[in-house]
């Protein structure tokens, strides 16, 4: 993610951006889903689980090995939308943070600049993230809110959940949960691209960053999203409580749903389902910066081709 050759304001660098987030976030949700629907399961239900692996055992005999992939549809979405605005925006950021330490446009920004750039960048993208998240969190805990009788059966589909939440709260009902995921958002990816950016610096040792080949830099996204997660992931389990609970009229803010959870389950249960996430942190965020890494490379290419 060297931009030394980019041209402000260049719309065509800006699409190729774009593209290359959205094939990251693609690559990111296929190899990291069924994770992901463990983590949500036990951060909204910590008390119907023992853990990793009876959570997987369970869900697998009640819904089978499709259940694992609940909320595919919309999690890819999120991804899709939530990194094509995030690198598209990283770009601009990093301009931003030029004009602001006073340097050329054309200059070489330090990883703390750097990580600070995708930070900003975050904000813009939870815009996008927070309605989609929404959804996906709701359709991987549909199974456990009918057991508990919590609300009626249901079909289940993305466009269910949608009409649900749009008769119920209207459109700003999309948003609950927009203050927590800020709130994870802005500091847990100035650790993302400070993860990221300090291991490529170790790896390259040196040298350019942009010569890395496949497995320094899939580590390096690996190290970067367990940077994330282990910064952001209290924060992460009480925005999917907000966002599942409000599906049955539990409508509450951060402040109170956090000192709900301490209180009434420990702090403990703000930690459930970080197993799952830091087994999924490598591969998803190793993938998601391969695929971003080679894809705007390529596109580069040709374009300086033509």
């Amino acid at each position: 993610m060297e931009w030394a050759n980019r041209k402000s304001g260049s719309g065509i660098q800006a699409a190729i951006d774009l593209t290359a987030g959205a094939a990251a976030g693609t690559a990111c949700v296929l190899t990291g889903q069924p994770f992901d629907t463990i983590k949500v399961k036990m951060q909204t239900f910590p008390g119907l689980y023992k853990g990793l692996t009876d959570c997987f055992l369970k869900t697998y005999t009640q819904v089978g090995f499709r259940g694992l992939y609940k909320g595919t549809g919309p999690a890819l979405i999120a991804h899709v939308s939530q990194n094509s605005v995030l690198f598209m925006c990283y770009g601009f950021c990093q301009q931003f943070v030029r004009a602001v330490v006073g340097v050329d446009k054309q200059a070489k920004l330090s990883d703390l600049q750097t990580a600070t750039a995708g930070s900003l960048a975050s904000a813009f993208a939870a815009l996008v993230l927070c309605p989609t998240e929404l959804v996906k969190c709701r359709l991987q805990t549909m199974h456990e809110l009918e057991m508990s009788g919590k609300i009626a059966k249901s079909h289940k589909t993305i466009w269910s959940v949608v009409t649900s939440v749009l008769r119920k709260d209207g459109p700003l009902g999309f948003y609950y949960g927009l203050s927590s995921t800020l709130l994870q958002e802005v500091p847990g990816y100035f650790f993302f691209f400070g993860g990221y950016e300090l291991s490529r610096s170790f790896f390259a040792s040196g040298q350019s960053k942009d010569e890395l080949g496949p497995v320094p830099l899939m580590v390096s996204g690996g190290i970067a999203g367990i940077c994330l997660w282990l910064v952001v992931f209290p924060v992460d389990c009480i925005k999917s409580r907000i966002q599942v609970l409000s599906m049955y009229g539990k409508q509450a803010g951060f402040i109170s749903t956090l000192l709900s959870v301490v209180r009434n389950e420990g702090i403990g249960a703000l930690y459930s389902g970080l197993k799952a996430t830091m087994i999924r942190a490598v591969p998803a965020n190793g993938a998601l910066f391969l695929a971003y890494e080679h894809s705007r490379k390529m596109m580069m290419s040709q374009l300086e081709a033509h």
